[in-house]
């Protein structure tokens, strides 16, 4: 433990940098991305996106895999993460698939499918996570989580948002106008 403890502590061990930590943490930046582009891109446009949804499934599956390998140090428990993984994610995608019946998407307008299917994506992800121990991955789960009243907030909320910009942007013409008049 010694040993190593000036290894740790070096600052050639852990370069410092926002450049540097994105390079590390891609994969989860990644999730969080597609996720909320999905969202996103069904609030825009009114339409499902169903193939979306169920290609991003499988995807975060890897991820999960990739993130808890060096955890698993036997063969034995490598292939208990990927069997694991695989159950898991497939049920998710299997919960995905059912908001997606016709009878289920027929109740629903896309803005709340996308957000029930991020619900589920952000659970997914967190047990994920647990599973495999790799803390990241929850940590993607609850933002994703935390963004969906955050998303549904914000598409209600739009009209009064855009109000106070409007005031806040006439406020500052104003002043700026007032400050800039000519003597």
């Amino acid at each position: 433990m010694t040993e190593r403890a000036p290894e740790i502590l070096s600052p050639e061990a852990h370069p410092r940098g926002v450049a540097t930590f994105f390079l590390r943490q891609w994969p989860y930046f990644i999730m969080l991305l597609l996720a909320l582009f999905g969202v996103a891109y069904t609030s825009v446009t009114r339409q499902g996106m169903t193939t979306y949804w169920i290609v991003l499934a499988p995807i975060f599956g890897l991820i999960s895999i990739a993130a808890g390998w060096p955890e698993a140090e036997t063969a034995e428990e490598k292939w208990r993460l990927v069997r694991t993984q695989t159950l898991h994610w497939g049920a998710v995608l299997a919960a995905m698939c059912l908001i997606f019946i016709g009878d289920v998407k027929q109740m629903m307008n896309s803005d709340s499918s996308a957000l029930t299917v991020l619900t589920v994506l952000a659970l997914g992800s967190f047990t994920a996570g647990v599973h495999a121990e790799a803390w990241r991955v929850s940590l993607v789960g609850v933002l994703l989580g935390l963004a969906v009243p955050a998303i549904a907030w914000l598409e209600e909320s739009t009209l009064l948002i855009m109000l106070i910009v409007a005031v806040i942007a006439a406020l500052g013409a104003f002043i700026f106008l007032r400050d800039h008049k000519p003597a």
